[in-house]
């Protein structure tokens, strides 16, 4: 037998292995599951072997998010204010005014999705009266899901956005009276004008982009997650933003295992993009922490159908059938995986058209392809994706805006937006994700609250029965039901002999705790390749130590990423929040707590 090199015993460890789904044990050796069992697998320690006692906890798979854009989130992240999950306007207001007066010149504050007016008590959004209040000299981009953006005054100058400037092509540059920009940017009907603006602002240096990309892999890390798929994005170009990923990966330093696809980044030059692509590398060139997973999620520009639940549907151009077959054609002809950002039921119809077209000339057979989202796609093009072998990768999309959802389309439409249970009843691979870091928050755990209660995360329900799943089945789709969207079906997803050895030891029993308490949920312990890559409380001396987070302005030095609660107090301080309608929304007493850089804030409020 293996000599193991980590056992972890004495726990609650779900495998999602059919004969054996609960042991209390587990054995890990050469970076894979080398046994699973009871408290005899103590008897196979030997000197080296690492032994943790888990005292009962929870463990499951590691968790796996479908569709991402971790490498461009790596990139960024020191330079992001999150307000994933901020319980208040008021205190994420605060925290714009702080994070305002430590950046210095010419850097931005930017806060790049992650966040919806509805987890705010206040139910709203900001104004840009505020945001200019607070940060009245230092240019904030404030970016809201995939339909607006607002930009503080010195963000405007910034920009160099003026009474001359004209609106792009499928945006809105707001304007007042008098001609000149209010600092509202809106989509209309496409978020070009967002992302276009945002890569106007100062990037980091190569060091802080390295920096600032172990310390976004240790935050997902943080919450159990150990594999993802880079669904790649805008003003993501390939080889030059990859530089960062692949040398951490030569120097062996990611905590992810990374499948990354290519996004075509030159409206009408898209073909010559992939043929060029097509020219350098192969789907599965890599390894099993970083390879490349094959084209998407944009193939065609025109096939882009963004979804602004806050606008009509886009009605897309006639010529993308042409352009799409072109894409598609070569890559099924190479044999290159594709998965295509596809929302509305509307242009999978047309999609569905064009790949069935392929089909009958150039056979897919067997060629792994996928949608992403599909939030209305109906029961007749669900049977056509399971006819021509197609995957779904869903996300938490709706968690973050489904009352604009419902306000457009109604409650008996959001009750199968998506229809996930269809979808897995009919036996098409399902993938479960977030679409983070700009539209929904990397949290999975928010994303399985979702997948369980059918909930936003303002709390309006949107599933009943039919459409929420239990708790083990949406443990799955981030699990096993990911690994077959990168092609590691049957290699990662489960805790059993063979498979990699990738686990989460959690803070709470995802399995007994309050659905409304899913969210809260941590790793104290992650592993991934039998390798610790995180620890916290107890198990925080087992993790390997990551560099000061660079540069000194960092967001995430005082934030450290999403909002959490951390257990030791290190100060407080009271003070008084906005007015509202001349009235005192709350007072709070805000105690700040801190371990390792990360904060929190303890919340005593008084509701008027």
């Amino acid at each position: 037998m293996i000599t193991p090199e980590l056992i972890l015993h004495n726990g609650a460890i779900t495998t999602l292995d059919d004969s054996h789904s609960q042991v209390s044990a587990v054995a890990m050796a050469d970076g894979r599951i080398s046994a699973t069992g009871g408290e005899e697998l103590l008897d196979t320690a030997q000197k080296r072997t690492k032994l943790i006692n888990l005292k009962g906890r929870r463990v499951i798979p590691g968790l796996n998010d479908s569709h991402i854009h971790v490498i461009r989130g790596g990139l960024n992240f020191n330079m992001e204010l999150r307000w994933d999950g901020v319980p208040s306007l008021a205190l994420a207001l605060q925290m714009l005014k702080e994070q305002a007066r430590r950046t210095p010149p010419p850097q931005w504050v930017r806060v790049i999705g992650g966040w919806t007016e509805f987890q705010f008590v206040e139910r709203r959004m900001p104004t840009l009266d505020e945001i200019n209040a607070v940060a009245p000299d230092t240019p904030v981009f404030v970016l809201h899901l995939y339909d607006r953006a607002f930009v503080n005054g010195a963000g405007l100058r910034a920009l160099g956005y003026t009474k001359e400037t004209p609106d792009p092509p499928g945006g809105e540059i707001q304007r007042d009276k008098t001609g000149n920009p209010t600092g509202l940017l809106i989509a209309k009907p496409n978020a070009l004008i967002l992302y276009a603006s945002l890569a106007k602002g100062p990037k980091l240096g190569l060091e802080d982009q390295i920096n600032s990309t172990r310390h976004f892999m240790r935050e997902l890390n943080r919450l159990g997650i150990t594999s993802c798929i880079d669904a790649g994005g805008g003003f993501q170009n390939y080889p030059e933003d990859y530089r960062v990923v692949e040398e951490l990966a030569g120097r062996d330093e990611l905590t992810l295992r990374i499948a990354y696809n290519l996004f075509t980044q030159r409206p009408k030059e898209e073909y010559d993009d992939f043929a060029r692509w097509i020219g350098m590398i192969k789907p599965g060139k890599g390894n099993d922490v970083y390879k490349m997973n094959g084209a998407g999620e944009m193939l065609v520009f025109s096939a882009a159908d963004f979804e602004d639940f806050l606008e009509p549907r886009p009605d897309l151009q006639p010529f993308l059938e042409a352009e799409l077959k072109r894409v598609v054609s070569l890559l099924v002809e190479k044999r290159w995986p594709f998965r295509l950002h596809a929302t509305y039921d509307e242009s999978i119809t047309r999609f569905l058209n064009v790949f069935e077209d392929i089909n009958r000339e150039i056979p897919f057979n067997g060629l792994r392809w996928f949608f992403d989202h599909a939030e209305t796609i109906s029961d007749r093009n669900l049977e056509r994706v399971r006819q021509l072998e197609g995957g779904i990768a869903i996300q938490d999309r709706m968690a973050f805006q489904g009352e604009y959802f419902v306000e457009r389309y109604g409650q008996e439409a959001a009750k199968m937006a998506p229809p996930i249970t269809k979808m897995l009843n009919m036996g098409i691979p399902v993938g479960a994700g977030t679409d983070a870091t700009r539209v929904s928050s990397y949290n999975p755990w928010v994303s399985l609250y979702w997948l369980v209660a059918g909930k936003t995360v303002g709390g309006l329900s949107l599933y009943d029965d039919n459409n929420r799943l239990d708790r083990t089945t949406a443990l799955r789709l981030y699990t096993e039901g990911s690994s077959w969207f990168s092609g590691d079906d049957g290699k990662k997803g489960r805790i059993a002999v063979g498979q990699l050895a990738d686990l989460a030891v959690l803070s709470a029993d995802y399995f007994a705790v309050p659905e409304d308490e899913i969210k809260g949920i941590e790793s104290l312990l992650t592993v991934m390749g039998g390798r610790i890559v995180h620890g916290a409380g107890e198990f925080g001396s087992l993790a390997p130590p990551l560099p000061p987070i660079s540069p000194d302005w960092s967001p995430t030095g005082v934030y450290a990423g999403a909002y959490r609660n951390a257990p030791v107090a290190l100060g407080s301080n009271t003070m008084d929040l906005p007015f509202s309608s001349g009235k005192p929304l709350h007072q709070h007493t805000h105690t700040v707590f801190g371990e390792s850089g990360n904060w929190g804030v303890g919340c005593t409020c008084f509701a008027f």
